[in-house]
């Protein structure tokens, strides 16, 4: 029997590395004839074709990029959608095809972190589109950090008909939503309702005894009127995101201190989150820019990104809250140290009912996006399952002029 062929010299630092497949491959390679090459390159050529066929035929842009953003494959929707053809694929990259990407993309790549977000290219035609990123672990002969390939599906859907469609969509389904938002505004209900019932209780307790009240049972009875303002206040805020999400109303702009906002909202959950055992960190400038905004609507979004991150939190939790501000956008990042979202639900994070809750319904996350597509603003999510999930809102400065996309 014919010994094996060894290569003269192993490098030190490859003798423990397992070898790749495709370094296998080629050392089967070498025992094979000319007419056996032959098949398996045509059965090679066949197979690709095939998939090459499957993707093409796709309306989503799919497309395979490095942690430099170079771009190893694109079917045909992403060639249509970034103007670049297949023969320059293996040279081009994200950031030279869209350059608005670079920053927005860069701390998942950096990180390997999913990520979904929408953007607006225009070039080669003006376009809105979901962008989707996910890290997948490619072949072990791929550059590799921390053991897994730097490798990432980016999946990008035209959502340009989607946008100028949604008025229609929404009043066309708004009779089938009545019942469901009915079952989640009722479950909302339920636990400031009976926070009232004990508290008016405790007041009416205190009436039959009024007589003989002291300075001490006068500060708790105003207290416990105060907390019963409180619930009746979230009650109103609860009804008021139901008629929201049934009747969307266009921004009332006005000059807003997201940051005053911000605090009034916080203040407002305060109860709330001390309950559940989650503390709150913010960091913002004091010189925090003014935008055009509707107040009412901000505080929405507000509200509903801060529920969000202590329903995803234990006790102990921690939420930090970062506001910023470019030439052009002021943004507020919301991140927490839950539970993350998994990469097949951040891809349906903003469809309508589709939620991860027993009791949710689902709608929050579309109002929230709603809300900032009507202000011109952008949202960004970036989650990684198990260590957290940080929400990025931006809002466009006032001297900005911008585009508002309607929704």
């Amino acid at each position: 029997m014919p010994r094996r062929r060894r290569p003269a010299f192993i490098p030190s630092n490859l003798a423990v590395k397992k070898p790749s497949s495709l370094a296998r491959m080629l050392e089967r390679l070498e025992t094979l004839d000319k007419a056996t090459l032959s098949s398996l390159a045509q059965r090679l050529g066949r197979e690709r074709g095939l998939f090459e066929r499957v993707f093409n035929v796709l309306q989503e842009g799919v497309l395979v990029v490095d942690a430099d953003g170079a771009i190893a494959y694109g079917n045909a929707a992403a060639q249509r959608l970034l103007g670049f053809k297949a023969p320059d694929a293996g040279g081009a990259t994200l950031w030279r095809l869209a350059p608005g990407l670079r920053p927005l993309l860069t701390p998942a790549l950096d990180s390997a972190t999913s990520l979904t977000r929408e953007i607006e290219l225009s070039y080669p035609e003006p376009r809105a589109v979901r962008l989707y990123l996910v890290p997948f672990a490619a072949s072990s002969g791929d550059a590799e950090v921390g053991g897994e390939a730097r490798r990432f599906a980016v999946v990008l859907t035209d959502i340009t008909r989607d946008k100028l469609d949604t008025d229609q969509r929404i009043e066309s389904e708004r009779v089938a939503s009545i019942v469901l938002l009915a079952a989640g505004v009722a479950h909302e209900l339920g636990n400031p309702l009976n926070s009232l019932t004990i508290h008016l209780q405790v007041v009416e307790r205190k009436l039959r005894k009024l007589r003989g009240v002291d300075a001490k049972d006068a500060q708790a009875l105003g207290d416990s009127l105060r907390v019963c303002q409180e619930e009746v206040a979230r009650l109103d805020g609860i009804i008021a995101n139901f008629l929201q999400a049934i009747r969307p109303r266009p921004p009332d702009l006005s000059d807003t201190r997201l940051a005053g906002v911000l605090a009034e909202v916080l203040a407002f959950q305060e109860r709330e989150l001390a309950d559940r055992g989650v503390s709150v960190e913010v960091a913002s400038p004091a010189d925090l820019p003014v935008v055009l905004a509707d107040k009412d609507q901000v505080k929405q979004v507000f509200f509903n990104l801060i529920k969000n991150a202590a329903e995803a939190m234990g006790p102990g939790g921690r939420l930090r809250i970062a506001a910023t501000a470019d030439e052009e956008h002021v943004s507020l990042a919301f991140a927490d140290n839950g539970s993350g979202i998994k990469p097949e639900d951040l891809a349906r994070l903003f469809e309508p009912y589709h939620t991860t809750k027993p009791t949710g319904h689902g709608l929050g996350m579309m109002v929230v996006q709603r809300i900032l597509r009507a202000h011109g603003g952008q949202l960004a999510v970036e989650s990684h399952p198990g260590r957290g999930t940080t929400v990025t809102v931006q809002f466009p400065l006032k001297q900005r002029r911008v585009k508002l996309l309607g929704g």
